[in-house]
């Protein structure tokens, strides 16, 4: 075995390692943000615990982001009775113009708010890649983090798993 492949081997085990770690420690808590939504109602994530909800950043630019959101709807409808809450959050880069004629025209069902001041993704760990989705316990922990397209049908099962 060469050197270089030794070396390689031996990152990638202590990568395993702190993966296999990262398992064994509580979820991480989501952060404490407020907000106001496109509508003009306020938001906070303080508010939410006590029922799982998801954060889903996202731009009108985006191409994945607008290709899930029928998908984020589907799943937003389908577990809203049951106390399922949904916050699209726009990048601040998006244009006011363009995303209050999107969700206009796509019927957008839940919260959207616009983070023009980046208070969202600076809270949520700098998030800067879109789609990024949250998806939080009913105790306010993140059980999921998606970068990109988020796995619909394990999230379908989770929350029926979760609110019965």
């Amino acid at each position: 075995m060469t050197p270089r492949r030794r070396m390689i081997l031996s990152v990638a085990a202590v990568g395993g390692l702190a993966a296999v770690g990262t398992w064994a420690t509580r979820a991480a808590v989501a952060p404490s943000v407020s907000g106001q939504t496109l509508s003009g109602e306020l938001v906070s994530t303080q508010a939410l615990k006590g029922k799982p909800y998801l954060v889903n950043f996202w731009a009108t630019s985006c191409i994945t982001c607008v290709r899930e959101m029928p998908e984020l709807i589907a799943l937003h409808q389908a577990f809203e009775e049951k106390g399922f809450r949904t916050l699209a959050v726009a990048m601040h880069h998006d244009r006011p113009a363009f995303l209050e004629r999107f969700v206009q025209d796509r019927g957008l069902p839940f919260w959207v708010l616009h983070d023009q001041d980046n208070q969202w993704a600076k809270a949520w760990g700098d998030v800067s890649v879109t789609p990024t989705t949250f998806v939080v316990d009913a105790d306010g922990h993140i059980h999921k983090r998606f970068v990109g397209e988020p796995d619909f049908d394990g999230l379908r099962r989770w929350l029926t798993k979760t609110l019965g």
